[in-house]
C-alpha cells in the first residue's frame, strides 16, 4: 500500500460508513482503532495488514473518526486472541473465507497453466494471485505460503512447458540439437604394431583420414554453441559470410514454426538468457525435456536475430559499396576532365563575351570568340562523359 495520501483521498478510502462504525460499537481504546484499521484496509487491499503496513497519515484520520487518540495504535496486538477475533469479524463482513491447502493447490495449478506461460516475474505473478483471491474472495494465504504457492506454480508450468516443447519436435530435430552439444565418439588409436600386423598401409591412411575428420567435426560442433551464442563481427563481407553459415546451420535443424505457439515472446526469451549462461556439460546435466527446451529456445530466437542482423550488414555493406564505386568513379572522371586542354580559357572567354555583348545575338557575340565547331566539341565530350560516369559507376 502506498505510504503517502492526501486528504480528499483519506476520506474517499478511509471513511467509516454507518454499518461499518456499527461494528466498533462494542470496542474501545487501542482495539478500536486497530480494528477500525483493519476493516477498511481489507476492504483496500482484500488482505489483512502488518504492523508496518498501515500509512501514517491513515492512521491519523481513523484515530479522528473513532474519538481514540492515534498514538494508541503502537500498543495494538498483533499476536494475540483479540485479532484473531478482528480477523474472523473482518472476513464475515467482507464475505470472505480463510485459504485451505485445496485452495492452494487450485491457485497454483491456475498460475501455472495461466499467467506462468505469459509472465515470468515474481511480484507480477504475486500480484495475480492476490488478485485472483479477491474475485474468489479468499483470504490470501500467509507471505511464507505465497511463496510455496508460487514455487510450485512455477516448477509445474515448467515441466509442462519443457514436455509439450519436446513433444512438438521432430526425432530429427532433437537429434540435431543434441548433436550442437555432443561430440562424436574420438576415433580408435593405431598402433604401428596393428598396423602392421592387421591393415595394409592404405587402411592405415584411411583410418587416419577419418580420425581426422571425426575430430574436426567434434571441434565444428563444439565450436557451434560458443558460436551460436556469439554477436557478429564488424561490418565486413566476412562477417556477413560468417553469419549466413551461422544462420544455415540454425535453419538445419528444422525447428517447427509452431514450436512456442501459446508462449509469450519474453518467456521464451527468458529461456534463451538462461541457456546463453550455460555450458555444453551443463545441458548433458539437465534432464532430456529441460535440455532439449533450452537449446531449442536459444536456436529459435538467436535464429530471428540472425536474420535480422544479415539485413542490416547487408544494407550497410550495399551502402558502402555503393559509396566507394561512386567516389572511384568520380576520381576517373575528374582526372580525365583535368586532361582536356583549354577548356577553362574557353568558357572564360564565352562568359566575357556574354557579358561585356548582352544585346547581341549568341552568333555575333559568342561564335567570334571560341567557334562554333568548339561549341559543339564541349557539348558532345559533355554528353560523353555523362555516359561513361553511369557505365563505370554500374561497373564499380
Amino acid at each position: 500500500m502506498r505510504r503517502e495520501w492526501e486528504l480528499e483521498d483519506l476520506i474517499e478510502c478511509w471513511t467509516l460508513d454507518e454499518e461499518e462504525s456499527a461494528l466498533l460499537a462494542n470496542k474501545s481504546g487501542t482495539t478500536r482503532l486497530g480494528f477500525a484499521l483493519m476493516l477498511k484496509f481489507f476492504e483496500l487491499e482484500a488482505r489483512f495488514p502488518r504492523r508496518e503496513d498501515t500509512p501514517r497519515a491513515a492512521v491519523d484520520f481513523m484515530a479522528g473518526q473513532v474519538k481514540v487518540e492515534a498514538a494508541l495504535f503502537a500498543s495494538y496486538d498483533w499476536s494475540g486472541r483479540t485479532i484473531k477475533d478482528h480477523r474472523a469479524q473482518v472476513r464475515e463482513f467482507h464475505d470472505f473465507r480463510e485459504p485451505t491447502l485445496g485452495d492452494e493447490d487450485k491457485l497454483a495449478d491456475w498460475l501455472a497453466t495461466k499467467i506462468c506461460p505469459v509472465e515470468m516475474s515474481r511480484d507480477r505473478l504475486r500480484g495475480a494471485l492476490l488478485t485472483r483471491c479477491r474475485e474468489d474472495r479468499i483470504e490470501p494465504p500467509k507471505t511464507t505460503r505465497i511463496e510455496r504457492v508460487l514455487s510450485t506454480a512455477e516448477a509445474m508450468s515448467e515441466r509442462n512447458f519443457t514436455h509439450t516443447t519436446l513433444e512438438r519436435l521432430s526425432l530429427e530435430s532433437v537429434g540435431k540439437l543434441e548433436e550442437v552439444i555432443t561430440a562424436p565418439p574420438p576415433p580408435p588409436t593405431v598402433t604401428c604394431e596393428d598396423s602392421a600386423s592387421s591393415q595394409g598401409a592404405a587402411e592405415q591412411e584411411g583410418r587416419t583420414q577419418a580420425a581426422t575428420a571425426a575430430a574436426a567435426d567434434e571441434g565444428r560442433r563444439r565450436a557451434f554453441l560458443q558460436e551460436l551464442k556469439e554477436d557478429p563481427g564488424s561490418f565486413q563481407l566476412d562477417t556477413l559470410l560468417a553469419e549466413i553459415v551461422k544462420l544455415d546451420r540454425v535453419e538445419a535443424i528444422d525447428l517447427p514454426a509452431t514450436l512456442f505457439d501459446g508462449v509469450s515472446e519474453k518467456v521464451v526469451a527468458g529461456w534463451r538468457a538462461r541457456a546463453m549462461k550455460l555450458y555444453p556439460s551443463d545441458f548433458k546435466a539437465a534432464e532430456v525435456p529441460m535440455g532439449i527446451t533450452l537449446l531449442a529456445a536459444l536456436c529459435h530466437v538467436r535464429q530471428a536475430e540472425i536474420t535480422d542482423v544479415l539485413a542490416e550488414l547487408l544494407i550497410h555493406l550495399v551502402h558502402k559499396i555503393s559509396v566507394r564505386a561512386e567516389k572511384k568513379a568520380e576520381g576517373e572522371l575528374n582526372g580525365e576532365f583535368r586532361r582536356v586542354q583549354g577548356k577553362n580559357n574557353i568558357l572564360v572567354k564565352l562568359a566575357t563575351a556574354a557579358l561585356e555583348l548582352p544585346e547581341e545575338i549568341v552568333r555575333k557575340a559568342l561564335y567570334p570568340v571560341v567557334g562554333e565547331r568548339t561549341l559543339a566539341d564541349i557539348i558532345a565530350e559533355a554528353k560523353a562523359n555523362e555516359k561513361v560516369f553511369n557505365t563505370r559507376m554500374g561497373r564499380a
